[in-house]
């Protein structure tokens, strides 16, 4: 058992510093435009919701932003023309947030810039193989840490999932995950 502690441990602090290091090297990267990385992460999370989304359902995917925090920065953007807010057809109390046209473009725009970026930094050590099972394994514990979240949360997660929002699926068996080299 303290073996299994201090392995789960050393793995957490390695993603999380390398995480981390990445997230850093790419907020400091010129790729931003006149945008900040926040505004940028508000605009990627609203181009994969054609239905637009909750000022709830932003913060879940920016989990370092408070819901006032949330509401400020998306009124910036609104007040910038890159988004705009529409009466929720599901809930009159609610509206949910979209994309406008040039928000789209912004999006775009940047996106190219931050998914270059990305992809070098990821690559720098990871091969395609290593990359998927990463990928497989994050998703997996991120789905896992949902779950968890819902059931503590009286069903909040599940709401999210109602939004469009489709829970990724783990398809890796750990088990069987062999240690690959990074070159």
């Amino acid at each position: 058992m303290a073996r299994s502690i201090k392995l789960a441990n050393e793995a957490w602090e390695a993603l999380h510093r390398a995480q981390a290091t990445i997230a850093m090297e790419l907020t400091e990267a010129d790729i931003w435009g006149d945008l900040l990385p926040s505004e940028y992460g508000v605009l990627h999370a609203l181009s994969n919701a054609p239905r637009g989304l909750r000022i709830s359902e932003l913060r879940d995917d920016a989990l370092l932003i408070t819901q006032p925090g949330m509401s400020r920065l998306v009124i910036r953007l609104e007040a910038r023309g890159l988004v705009g807010r529409e009466d929720d057809p599901d809930d009159a109390r609610a509206c949910r947030i979209r994309l406008t046209p040039a928000g789209a473009e912004a999006q775009r725009l940047v996106g190219r810039a931050v998914a270059r970026h990305v992809a070098e930094a990821m690559t720098r050590a990871l091969g395609p193989g290593d990359l998927a099972v990463l990928r497989d394994l994050t998703t997996g514990l991120l789905a896992s840490a949902r779950r968890e979240g819902a059931g503590r949360a009286g069903g909040r997660a599940g709401e999210r999932a109602g939004s469009g929002t489709q829970e990724p699926k783990n398809t890796t068996n750990t088990k069987n995950v062999k240690k690959r080299s990074t070159r």
